[in-house]
C-alpha cells in the first residue's frame, strides 16, 4: 500500500514524521494502520494507493463548496476514484484498467481530506482521544473509498458497524487515550 501524505497545518520532522498541534502520535503511522485495517476487514484483494491531506477548516470549506456545492466546512472529505455501481465484488475491479496506476500496478483508491481543527474539537466534544477521532475519520473515509455510503438509515448503520469493527480490531476505542 502506498500512502501519499500532505500536511498544510503541521511540521515535517527530520525523520519524515509529521508533527501537528494536539497530536501526540505520528499521523502517518496511524493512517497506515487504519487504512491497512480497513483493507483487511473489507477483504480488498489488491495493493492500492491512497492520498491523505491534513489541512485547516478554511481549505476543507472551500473544497466542500467547490466539489460538493455545500457552503460549509466538515470533518472529512472522501474522493473515491472508483465507481462501484454495477460491481458485484472487488474482483470485478480487474476489468477496469483506468483505476490501476500503470507505474506501480496499485489500485488508485482515492483521496482523503482531514480537517485538523475538527479532529481536535470533535475529540473534545465526544470525550475521547485525538488519536481515536483521527482514526475514526480515516476509517469512515476509507469505507467511502471502498464504495460505501450513508444516504439512508440502513447504510448509516452498516457504515457505523464497519467503522467500529475496524477500530476495535486495531484496539482504537472510545476509551483510547
Amino acid at each position: 500500500m502506498t500512502l501519499d501524505i500532505s500536511c498544510e497545518v503541521g511540521v515535517e520532522k527530520e525523520n519524515g514524521a509529521l508533527e501537528l498541534e494536539g497530536f501526540d502520535f505520528d499521523p502517518g503511522d496511524v493512517a497506515r494502520q487504519v487504512i491497512d485495517g480497513a483493507l483487511v476487514y473489507e477483504g480488498f484483494p489488491y495493493e492500492c494507493e491512497v492520498s491523505l491531506l491534513i489541512t485547516d477548516a478554511n481549505e476543507v470549506h472551500q473544497m466542500n463548496k467547490e466539489v460538493r456545492g455545500i457552503d460549509s466546512t466538515t470533518d472529512v472529505l472522501s474522493f473515491p476514484m472508483i465507481d462501484y455501481s454495477g460491481l458485484e465484488s472487488f474482483d470485478d475491479l480487474e476489468d477496469m484498467d483506468d483505476i490501476f496506476n500503470p507505474e506501480t500496478g496499485e489500485v488508485m483508491l482515492g483521496d482523503i481530506v482531514i480537517n485538523h481543527e475538527r479532529v481536535l474539537s470533535q475529540a473534545r466534544e465526544y470525550g475521547h482521544s485525538v488519536r481515536r477521532e483521527y482514526a475514526f475519520l480515516i476509517a469512515h473515509s476509507m469505507l467511502h473509498l471502498l464504495g460505501y455510503d450513508h444516504m439512508d438509515e440502513d447504510e448509516r448503520a452498516d457504515m457505523e458497524k464497519r467503522q467500529s469493527d475496524i477500530l476495535n480490531k486495531l484496539g482504537i476505542t472510545r476509551e483510547d487515550s
